[in-house]
């Protein structure tokens, strides 16, 4: 099957194989930010001096290592660096790898986005505007990463100098941890959530750290069967009242995949806002 034809299928979605097996483009460097197998960053650097606009990225996979790893972004950061974005795209231990779920899970991408810092010097670049895209489980934590000044005091979660995120763009995401664990939930099942946060939502789930105070943007596929598109404005309409700037862009023909599918409609509408957030 042509990758680039989702229309094949016969209801005209993606499934993972025509992503997956396609050829995967490859990162510039990768920086390891600790000593365990995830804790490693790859940098997807553009051509030229810079300073480079970043974006941090955050893959999905339900939580879980297993399910999949910062690779499964290759495709789109190869499109971004084409367009002269440096890509920052980060890995982390999911709930099922030793150290990981709570707190591990939450710290490694903490730890793996502040490493940005380490080598904006080395890399050129610009953290002037650093926007955070994440997919599936990854627009969950790529909100939440946004949301770490408002983590509690006492949260084990908390750093006293996170770096700062302009605005974020998730694609497919989970933002509401609560909603997610109630039945039916959804194709990543209610059980992750409980290995996931140990049960605390407080400094886990993204509407209770409102407001955030930063733009956010949600793109959904009308046809999604892995996140429900009500998942958006069930987020939105509480994040908006605590006074958040919460756009939803629900793109149709679109299903869980073709979020993160370079040729498709979804990335494209996801790739404008990523321009005008970094105000290209």
């Amino acid at each position: 099957m042509n990758p680039a034809a989702p229309d094949t299928r016969p209801d005209g979605l993606m499934v993972w194989p025509d992503l997956l097996e396609r050829e995967r483009p490859e990162p510039t460097a990768s920086v390891r930010y600790g000593e365990a197998q995830m804790q490693i960053v790859d940098l997807w650097l553009p051509a030229g001096s810079g300073p480079h606009p970043t974006v941090l990225m955050v893959h999905g996979g339900c939580w879980q290592s297993e399910i999949a790893d910062r690779r499964i972004m290759n495709w789109i950061a190869a499109d971004l660096r084409a367009r002269g974005i440096a890509v920052w795209n980060i890995d982390y231990r999911g709930v099922d790898r030793d150290g990981g779920g709570y707190p591990g899970t939450f710290l490694d991408a903490a730890a793996a986005t502040d490493a940005l810092r380490a080598h904006a010097a080395e890399y050129h670049l610009d953290l002037s505007r650093v926007v955070a895209i994440g997919h599936s489980a990854g627009g969950h934590l790529a909100l939440w990463l946004a949301g770490r000044p408002r983590l509690p005091a006492d949260s084990p979660l908390r750093s006293a100098d996170p770096l700062p995120i302009a605005s974020v763009v998730s694609l497919g995401g989970l933002p509401d941890l609560e909603e997610a664990a109630r039945p039916p939930g959804s194709g990543c099942g209610t059980e992750v959530i409980a290995q996931l946060t140990g049960g605390r939502f407080d400094d886990t789930s993204v509407p209770r750290l409102a407001p955030l105070g930063v733009r956010q943007v949600l793109v959904n596929g009308v046809q999604d069967r892995i996140i429900p598109a009500a998942y958006a404005e069930g987020y939105a309409q509480p994040m908006r009242a605590a006074g958040d700037d919460v756009t939803i862009r629900m793109v149709d023909r679109t299903g869980h995949v073709e979020l993160i599918a370079p040729e498709s409609d979804a990335w494209r509408v996801a790739r404008g806002e990523i321009e005008k957030a970094l105000g290209r």
